[in-house]
């Protein structure tokens, strides 16, 4: 009788001292944001190569199953101890799979890089930026000469501009190299990140059974079988749209950088390795993503050849049909099973919280939560006995109180006696 007064005790007092602790946690939350802010962000900056590392290993691990099932069983056919042959195998399906990801970067920069390089040099030493600065030149020259009040006004102008430019110097120039070494040092970050991120990546495809099943072992212990179930039915139809999305759109995206490149040059289109590579990247991204590709790939072609730029934008539009409605169809699906008002909001909503990255996992990041949510909602309605389809609420006017019966505009029923009249 003692042991349960005792743990009724312990129940409420440590109800209590979690309340409490809430209640200071939320407060603290209200007052301090900027220092929260702060925290989660120096947080971030800390965790980040496991960021890149769980990132790459999570793109890599089909790569990785493909390897290991064709590994695994020669393996264990040669090797007479089974544990190195599994070993062996998932050695091999990693040092392979970080390869091929570490090839296909290396053969990307390899084909951009040169052609950037060439653009710019072409650019800057191309007759049409030469003629531009010379013709603006002149016309100035012209016009100073035969407008003497023009000439001592342009001579103001520059005196004025010289000492705001010595002021800049003086004042301003720090604070810019301060930036500019900030920048070289964030980007020494990236790489070293990037480095012990692959390195993590190498572990985490190494291990990735133990992981899920310590995250499986640790889920049931604390949660009771029915919620452990429901949370692992979600993780695996997470990782069935966002695994599904993302690498059927990588794979169309790279069908189309290559349509692309194919189809520039048999029109004799200048920058074709390029530009066929912008436009691959960016038709990563849904629904803005050809037009992000295409604008500033237009504009390029167009400071070469104005006829060829409106061969392009032809090009690309009937490239972006061909994708909309055959390619992506038929690779995609409906893998994420949201319409195009809600792939748009999704886009625009991650896309401004979190950059790039957001406009690529914001879709089928969206598309778990509205299907959480809508099996939340049908499960309500399934405890009250009510339709789940969305169809049923088209022409729906009201839903009775006792019945739960939904009443249509058609056939309006009568309020119940005692009940507040609803206007019409």
């Amino acid at each position: 009788m003692k042991h349960d007064s005792f743990k009724t005790y312990l129940h409420w007092g440590l109800t209590a001292f979690g309340v409490v602790a809430l209640s200071i946690l939320f407060f603290f939350s209200l007052f301090k944001v900027g220092a929260l802010v702060h925290f989660f962000q120096t947080l971030l900056g800390i965790l980040m190569p496991f960021v890149y590392g769980l990132a790459m290993a999570y793109l890599l691990t089909p790569v990785f199953n493909w390897l290991h099932a064709r590994f695994a069983p020669a393996l264990q056919k040669h090797v007479k101890n089974p544990r190195r042959a599994a070993r062996a195998a998932k050695f091999l399906s990693t040092t392979l799979s970080v390869l091929l990801a570490l090839l296909l970067v290396a053969a990307l920069l390899w084909m951009v890089l040169p052609q950037v390089i060439s653009s710019i040099v072409g650019l800057v030493e191309s007759n049409l930026l030469t003629n531009s600065i010379q013709n603006v030149t002149g016309w100035i020259e012209d016009t100073l000469q035969n407008n003497p009040q023009f000439e001592a006004a342009a001579q103001r102008v520059y005196a004025e501009a010289v000492a705001a430019l010595t002021a800049w110097v003086k004042t301003d120039m720090l604070p810019q190299l301060t930036n500019l070494m900030s920048g070289l040092l964030g980007t020494l970050t990236f790489f070293k990140n990037v480095f012990i991120g692959i390195i993590i990546a190498i572990y985490v495809l190494n291990s990735k059974q133990l992981f899920a099943a310590q995250a499986k072992k640790l889920l049931y212990g604390c949660l009771s079988t029915r919620r452990a179930n429901i949370v692992l039915d979600n993780a695996r139809f997470t990782h069935r749209v966002f695994g599904g999305f993302i690498n059927g759109k990588l794979l169309d995206s790279l069908i189309i950088g290559i349509l692309c490149f194919v189809g520039m040059t048999a029109l004799r289109m200048p920058y074709a390795m390029l530009i066929s590579v912008v436009v691959g990247v960016t038709n990563i991204i849904p629904f803005f993503g050809p037009f992000i590709g295409a604008i500033p790939s237009g504009l390029l072609i167009l400071l070469i050849d104005p006829l060829k730029a409106l061969y392009f934008v032809l090009f690309i539009l009937a490239l972006q049909q061909f994708d909309g409605n055959i390619l992506g169809p038929k690779i995609l699906g409906d893998s994420t099973g949201l319409s195009s008002f809600w792939v748009m909001f999704a886009i625009l909503l991650a896309g401004g919280l979190f950059g790039f990255v957001g406009m690529v996992v914001g879709v089928p990041l969206f598309a778990v939560l509205y299907s959480i949510l809508s099996g939340l909602v049908c499960h309500s309605l399934r405890r009250r006995g009510m339709p789940e389809e969305t169809q049923a609420y088209y022409e729906l006017d009201h839903v009775d109180e006792r019945t739960h019966d939904i009443l249509y505009n058609e056939a309006p029923a009568r309020p119940a006696a005692g009940s507040a009249d609803r206007p019409e």
